[in-house]
Formats: structure tokens, sequence, C-alpha cells
């Protein structure tokens, strides 16, 4: 019944997956203080290589990117080096992995990068805490200039050629969950009257200018990218969006990326479908490379591949309670059910 999630996958000229089955990312926050990741990282992801792709956590790709306490980085030397050591580990056990590049907007905070502006695409503070660091309130962000805009595009570009010089794959461009590509794309987050805001064409300019920044740096084929339209997070719905994300979708269709991948917390009425998935929306917009996420078992993930919903599953929390998660699926064994008590520790 599952049979269809171990076949390979041609993901493009210049990748070939092993299986269907891809690690989603996991915000686990167990980099060094320094942002770089450590020998235990490498053992984690190296135990999960059997899947056909490894999507990293999410990665800052500078300093002012960052909103939670030891998340990896991809803007030193030193981060570059320790990625080098997961990369070659994942590798040697016959992986392959994509580093997923973040940018939190106005969900980051000075506290991590020693003060200065918290980034955004318009002043409009949200209210909260950070996670895993409550005492931390969500500050009231800056609206970028264009300057800002150029110099955050040449920085995504910049970190994923590091991510290329750490041994990765490929990067995934984390566009979706209210981070600051998504901010962009929605009309709660997004209230420029300049040609970052106001319609669809100027919503997604900036969005469309990372991915193809990255594209030129370091080829389609190695550049994807997670959207989530909606996934309002820290953000009102507004029926608009629909319009925003109808276009962008246009224009990535015309592009050849690795993948699109569909992100989770989509649970708006505006994309969703009769059966609660966003990826349907996204499926009739996208034709090419689409990857499934939310809560798929094995065998309602292998359906919805064989019904041709998307192309490729993403797997995650039971990921991280199953680092042989492939070979039980494979070998019809039992599952670990997922706790909240794994997310102290790497197993």
């Amino acid at each position: 019944m599952t049979s269809n999630l171990f076949q390979s996958f041609q993901l493009n000229d210049a990748i070939t997956l092993q299986n269907r089955i891809l690690m989603a990312p996991l915000t686990r926050c167990m980099a060094d203080d320094n942002l770089v990741p450590t020998k235990a990282m490498a053992d984690y992801y190296a135990r999960r290589a059997d899947t056909g792709l490894i999507i990293s956590e999410a990665v800052v790709i500078r300093p002012d990117a960052q909103g939670n306490p030891n998340v990896p980085g991809l803007f030193t030397p030193e981060q570059i080096k320790g990625w080098r050591q997961v990369t070659d580990a994942v590798h040697a056990n016959g992986g392959k992995m994509f580093a997923q590049l973040w940018h939190t907007g106005r969900l980051a905070h000075s506290y991590f990068y020693g003060g200065g502006d918290v980034l955004a695409p318009s002043a409009l503070a949200i209210e909260g805490t950070v996670p895993r660091q409550r005492e931390l309130v969500y500050e009231t962000p800056k609206a970028v200039t264009i300057e800002d805009i150029e110099q955050l595009i040449k920085d995504y570009s910049q970190a994923a050629a590091n991510a290329i010089d750490a041994g990765f794959d490929g990067v995934e461009i984390h566009g979706a969950n209210g981070y600051l590509v998504d901010q962009f794309l929605h009309h709660s987050s997004n209230i420029r009257q300049d040609k970052f805001g106001g319609s669809p064409e100027n919503m997604t300019r900036f969005p469309l200018a990372v991915v193809d920044a990255i594209s030129e740096r370091i080829g389609e084929h190695h550049t994807a990218l997670r959207l989530s339209p909606g996934a309002y997070h820290y953000m009102e719905e507004d029926s608009r969006d629909r319009l925003v994300f109808d276009y962008l979708l246009a224009e990535l269709e015309q592009r050849n990326l690795a993948y699109l991948h569909v992100g989770i917390f989509d649970d708006s009425m505006i994309f969703t479908s009769l059966d609660g998935r966003v990826s349907a929306y996204m499926r009739a917009h996208y034709s090419k490379t689409l990857v499934g996420v939310g809560s798929y078992t094995p065998r309602t993930g292998s359906l919805a591949i064989s019904e041709e919903k998307f192309d490729l599953l993403a797997i995650g929390r039971p990921l991280i309670a199953n680092p042989d998660y492939v070979t039980k699926v494979k070998m019809g064994e039992a599952l670990i059910e997922f706790s909240d008590d794994m997310l102290s520790q790497l197993i």
C-alpha cells in the first residue's frame, strides 16, 4: 500500500532522490552560542540520511534574521565549517540535504544580535513573546527601505552560496509561516505603497527577486521554495491575499525550481479546498514538483501521491521519534509515537 513512497524520484537533471520521503524542516535550537552546528547535530541528521532528501532546520542568513535562541546560522566561516561536518555525515550515509534559508522579519528580536532594528515590510508590531525565551516581548519593526531590500536580496544569495560551500545539495527558501518573505505576501503585514506593496505584482516582487537571485547564484535546480498561503501566523486573514498567491504561483510556474513545498498551519478557507488541504490549491496553480506535508501517515501520504495531489511527502515529528522511519515503514513495523519530551534532545 505504500510502495510508491520507495520509488526513486528524478528531482531534475542534477538531483535524483532515492525515495519520495523527505525530512521536513524541524526547528531544534541545538546550535552553540555562536550559531555553529554541533557534532550532535551531524549525528542527528546522519541517522536520517535514508530519506530521499533532508531539509535542514531553518538557518538564519544574517544576524538580524534571528528570532529564536541557538538556531544555526550560515553567514560566518565557523558556521559554514560546522555545517560541512553535518553534510559530510549525511553524504557518507548516502543522503542528500538542502539548507532552509530563513529570515524571521518582524518575528526577530534585537536581543539576539546586540541591538538594532528589527526589519519587516511595514512597521506593524505583533503581540506576544519569543518562543523558548518568553521574557522577550516582540518589538515594533522598522519598515525596510529600498536599500534594505536590495541588501537582503544580496544576503539571501550569499547565504545560498555559503550553503553550497558547506556541502549542501541545494537550498529551500523559507517563504512560509509568517516570516519575512511571507510577510511581503499578505495584506495584513504589508501595507506598503511603493513598488513592494499594494498589488499582487508589487507584493511578490521581493520574494521573486530572492528566488531569482539565488537561482542565478547556485542554479534553479538547486533552489526550492516553501510557501504557506493560508498560514495566518501572527496575521489577520484577508481575502485579497488569494490574488497575490495566484500571481506568485503563475510566476513560479514559469521557472524551473527544484520543488515547491507546502507549508504547515494552512487552515484558511481562503485557500483550502473541501478536503481541508491547501496543497489542492497549490496543485491547481502549480504543475511542477510539489511537496506535501501535514500529519500524513505513510498510508495517507502514499494515497495522496497516487492521486497526484503532490509528488513528494515531507515527514516532520515522526522523524524526530523514529530516526529509522524509512526502514520501519518499508518493513511494516510500528512507529514510535512522538512526544513533546523528545524536543529537548537530539535522538
